[in-house]
């Protein structure tokens, strides 16, 4: 079996002739070939199922039978097994394909059932390009993905720049990814070709993703928890993206902004054992992109959330004008966002801090993650605490942090929380919370209280008299929150 790796990026058709400028590819004579690939499952979607995939690849007179295993994709980086041999179209000979015998029979035993499920037909340019002591195939696919199912044909737009790794380190690939998005917007992006072919097939939409549980190991390396935890991070963020860009969930948007504040958050709990100047840099970054989504996100919370309760306290035509004010004032807010999460600075971003992410050097002197672990959590949880006794819980400012402090608490409970059962965790998790939950609900009553002060040609007085109401309700709450938290169980002692 061979491992491919390989970085997939896209682009924008406006910028492949300024690709196809770029020194190093003109340097290089480019080699074209005619691509066109069928991808089998059984009607079951039997390896799909298994996250395999079965392709025969047509290049002029020859054709190729190909399996690829499930393997890792981070930040665009994919590493998968994969088996590749000649053959003739319809001969599915896995057990002289693959060398692992288990998976040959199960293939084998399903050979029978398999049909098409989507083609891709497109033109591949390669360029063969050695780069920081790597030598690297450059690939661009133009071309489509098509798909038959029952209710007609479909089709997609294929244009994409694969980068696959032939020898040498890894941090080339990113290196030349960089050099060649210099003046172009190359994105990296995780789903295959072969992803994208059945989510064609069965016509499905992007979903909001919520983060993927992290399991860590108690003797791992803590920059080695680091890197799972920040990479998990970034898919988690990468899987929302397309649903901010395109669609008009608000929990996508919601859920990029959790990915973000996640990496801050690992970033932060971590920082003791990665450099400074990765900390600082990145901490920076991802609170700016962060922010630049947060007022997408008050918006939503706004028109989806408050307004419904809210008009109840108005005139039909008042609630009316406001809610069509509040969606315009949405749309705008959203329209920057999805500027800003488009750009070409954060393509860069992601491949910067993924490269930097698996550069990451480990200390032969640094203690093991569990003990290393409840450490931290001892720290933040003092934090929390000395910030609950010391605010002012009618201050909205006093009550934003420890509003903060207990999100820090929550997500580092979140990373290590493979290292105890539920049971030990249900009570600390639950209390953080709950607290959460009412400061949360403060903090958004405080937003649309500034946000709706703005409102044209509307009585302010309901709206804040409403608002305000609301506010000490959850304030009410809040000291018999606190208290449980205090009184809460720490599983780390």
């Amino acid at each position: 079996m061979a491992f491919e790796t390989e970085l997939k990026l896209a682009i924008a058709p406006r910028d492949v002739p300024k690709l196809l400028a770029h020194p190093l590819l003109t340097a290089v004579a480019p080699q074209r070939h005619k691509l066109f690939n069928t991808y089998f499952d059984t009607p079951a979607l039997d390896l799909q199922s298994r996250r395999m995939a079965v392709r025969e690849r047509r290049i002029g007179r020859q054709t190729l039978l190909t399996v690829k295993t499930a393997g890792t994709v981070i930040g665009g980086l994919a590493r998968r097994g994969e088996w590749e041999a000649p053959t003739t179209p319809g001969n599915f000979d896995f057990m002289a394909l693959v060398d692992d015998a288990a998976l040959a029979g199960a293939l084998q035993a399903l050979a029978g059932t398999l049909v098409p499920v989507f083609t891709t037909d497109f033109t591949r340019s390669t360029w063969l390009i050695r780069h920081r002591r790597a030598l690297i195939e450059v690939a661009l696919d133009r071309g489509r993905i098509t798909s038959t199912p029952p209710d007609g044909p479909r089709r997609q737009p294929l244009l994409e720049l694969e980068l696959e790794l032939k020898q040498g380190p890894v941090d080339a690939l990113f290196s030349l990814a960089r050099a060649l998005g210099r003046d172009v917007r190359l994105h990296p992006v995780t789903a295959s070709k072969a992803e994208r072919g059945y989510a064609l097939f069965q016509g499905r939409r992007p979903a909001p993703v919520k983060a993927a549980p992290v399991t860590l190991q108690p003797d791992q390396h803590p920059v080695e928890a680091f890197r799972s935890i920040a990479l998990g991070c970034l898919a988690h963020l990468q899987a929302n993206e397309a649903g901010v860009l395109h669609g008009d969930d608000p929990e996508f948007l919601h859920q990029a902004r959790v990915a973000l504040r996640r990496l801050r958050a690992a970033l932060r709990v971590f920082a003791p054992v990665l450099p400074a100047p990765l900390v600082a840099r990145w901490s920076a970054a991802w609170k700016a992109l962060a922010h630049s989504l947060g007022a997408a996100r008050d918006w939503d919370v706004v028109r989806t959330e408050l307004l419904p309760e809210l008009s109840a306290s108005l005139t039909p035509r008042e609630a009316a004008r406001l809610t069509r004010w509040a969606r315009t004032q949405g749309t705008s807010a959203r329209t920057a966002a999805r500027e800003r999460l488009a750009s070409h600075s954060v393509a860069d971003h992601l491949l910067a801090f993924t490269q930097a992410v698996l550069k990451l050097p480990t200390s032969a002197d640094t203690p093991r993650l569990k003990p290393w672990a409840q450490d931290r959590l001892q720290q933040r949880h003092r934090r929390l605490l000395k910030r609950v006794r010391q605010a002012d819980l009618q201050d909205a400012a006093a009550r934003h942090q420890v509003r903060i402090a207990a999100k820090k608490l929550r997500y580092a409970l979140d990373f290590f929380a493979s290292f105890w059962t539920p049971e030990r965790l249900k009570g600390c998790v639950q209390a953080v919370a709950q607290a959460q939950e009412v400061m949360g609900r403060l903090n958004d009553l405080a937003t649309a209280q500034t946000l709706l002060a703005t409102a044209p040609k509307t009585d302010a007085a309901p709206l804040q008299a409403w608002l305000a109401q609301q506010e000490a309700h959850e304030a009410a709450r809040l000291p018999e929150v606190l208290k449980a938290l205090k009184r809460a169980p720490t599983p780390w002692k």
